[in-house]
């Protein structure tokens, strides 16, 4: 059925350690080459760790699959270097639409203010987002991609585990210091290792269908509840509408719990929804479809011993606000930086301990904003429908009922503000960017040329200081902190990173190597961010 696209093949080869019987231990190993696992290894090869990667397979995904990535994970990829790739490659927007019925209920822009590198939102094909990495996987020296390598068992030690491997040439054993699991929602690492996942299964069935077809729809997100195109009897329902790249377009429309998924993929069942969607006139041809049922759950420890786990593996949220790929490329952003100073010996093991912290409080956060969405969009009680459809009645004259409209609240950063990393604020401060929130970027003038800040931000510990500040690079336990001048190093032309920090003369910030807020203040105090460092390294 695939037309716009042609899947790669990639070659499987025989390791030197296979062939040789030598039993090697490699500093990090990751199971899975989806897009976590993927973004997982070229993070680990920024931070200088060499990565091999375990796939049983040997192609990217099939199908469309993810296809929302939001502007935080844009900016992660592109400080890997394959952002600007992706976005050149997808369809950029930051307007939704929601309708009921027949009518316009509630619009939102996701990025109202501008002057930011990475748009709100792209949405593009998950399997070219995946080839990019693969391509810049295979770039890198430090990165070991081995397709046909299906994990079969993991035994844990004290300071590493070991791994029995299966592949065409049959099974050896290697070893890991660190092992990161990226192997999906139905991780077969989580499952040897007993982890429990558990959360809520929701008794829907959506149809995904990609259609190839050249329609004047604007680049937007459209949703609607109980649309005149669409009915089911007696029954809620929903169709979402996105724009991809090579003109396909996917549609998701609401099954019911009561479907036959064999059934409702068939042409003959898909093509009638579409046509009348979009009119009889219409021409299109299907390019995907599938069926998927959705959950909300959570692995109880991101970390088991030496295993890491991340993406899929550790939490799986149902589709709607795009929470999937964006959060697990955030796991990673997170967790690489802490491995790589345990790994050098430069801060304590209670550091990855962090990574549970943060992203666990991230997951639940996740959870709750997705499951939110998930009862608004499928009621299961008569009060539920109720309550939805009078919101949604009310949100089409009433400022108050907009914000109450749910349609999937689109992914956002949390903020890490109870992080046991970070150094509360002493002095006051307006805006956004606590102890524990990811940096904002704005444009920037570096020896004459325009950039961005978060380009000059990350891999390092920094200090970023503001106007006249005495800032001075610190060291605790070999790690040192660059020092980095807004009105020296780098100019403000705008003045939108003093607006956007609140910075005065003198105002200086500690920001840790994944480009968050550690602690910040009015004035340079060298013990101070000595401290504040030492607690940033778990120390």
């Amino acid at each position: 059925m695939q037309k716009t696209y042609t899947y790669p093949e990639f070659a499987y080869r025989c390791s030197d350690e296979q062939r040789s019987g030598t039993v090697q231990r490699h500093p990090v190993v990751v199971i899975g080459a989806g897009p976590i696992g993927l973004t997982q290894a070229l993070d680990c090869a920024a931070y200088g760790i060499p990565v091999v990667v375990l796939d049983d397979n040997n192609t990217v995904s099939i199908g469309s699959r993810a296809v929302c990535y939001a502007k935080r994970p844009l900016e992660i990829w592109d400080r890997l270097g394959v952002g600007e790739r992706m976005v050149e490659k997808g369809v950029s927007w930051k307007v939704g639409k929601v309708f009921f019925k027949n009518d316009l209920a509630y619009s939102f822009d996701l990025l109202p203010e501008p002057a930011h590198k990475m748009p709100a939102m792209i949405n593009l094909q998950q399997y070219y987002l995946e080839e990019y990495m693969v391509e810049a996987c295979d770039a890198s020296p430090l990165v070991d991609l081995r397709w046909k390598h299906k994990l079969l068992a993991i035994a844990q030690h004290d300071d590493h585990a070991v791994l029995t491997v299966q592949t065409p040439d049959g099974v050896f054993t290697m070893e890991a210091t660190w092992v990161i699991a990226a192997d999906g929602a139905n991780s077969d690492t989580r499952k040897m290792l007993d982890g429990q996942f558990t959360g809520q299964f929701f008794q829907d069935r959506f149809l995904i269908a990609d259609v190839v077809m050249k329609a004047d729809f604007p680049t937007e997100r459209w949703f609607w509840f109980d649309p005149p195109f669409y009915s089911r009897p007696g029954k809620p329902t929903s169709v979402l509408l996105h724009k991809q790249s090579d003109n396909v377009w996917r549609i998701d429309f609401q099954l019911g719990w009561d479907s036959d998924p064999d059934e409702e993929k068939k042409p003959e069942n898909v093509i009638p929804r579409i046509q009348a969607m979009l009119g009889p006139e219409a021409e299109f041809e299907l390019e995907w479809v599938s069926v998927y049922q959705f959950a909300c759950r959570r692995i109880d420890s991101f970390r088991y011993g030496r295993v890491l786990f991340t993406g899929d593996a550790a939490h799986q949220v149902s589709p709607f606000g795009a929470r999937g790929a964006n959060t697990g490329v955030q796991d990673v952003d997170n967790l690489t930086w802490k491995l790589k100073l345990v790994l050098d010996g430069r801060a304590p093991e209670a550091l990855i301990d962090s990574y549970h912290a943060e992203r666990a409080y991230a997951a639940d956060d996740n959870l709750k904003n997705s499951t939110r969405s998930t009862d608004f969009i499928t009621p299961k009680s008569r009060g539920s429908l109720r309550y939805r459809d009078a919101v949604l009645e009310l949100a089409k004259t009433e400022a108050f009922a907009r914000p109450l409209v749910n349609s999937g609240r689109l992914s956002t950063p949390t903020p890490y503000l109870q992080s046991p990393l970070n150094t509360p604020d002493t002095d006051r401060f307006a805006g956004l960017m606590r102890p524990g929130t990811n940096c904002a970027d704005a444009p920037v003038e570096v020896k004459g040329q325009r950039s961005w800040l978060l380009k000059h931000l990350g891999g390092s510990f920094v200090l970023l200081a503001f106007g006249d500040a005495a800032a001075e690079s610190i060291e605790v336990n070999g790690v040192l902190t660059r020092v980095l001048h807004v009105g020296r190093d780098l100019h403000d032309t705008d003045g939108l990173v003093a607006q956007r920090y609140d910075a005065q003369p003198g105002t200086v910030y500690l920001i840790r190597p994944d480009q968050h807020v550690a602690a910040r203040w009015r004035h340079f105090d060298a013990e101070q961010a000595t401290n504040a460092l030492r607690r940033c390294l778990a120390a």
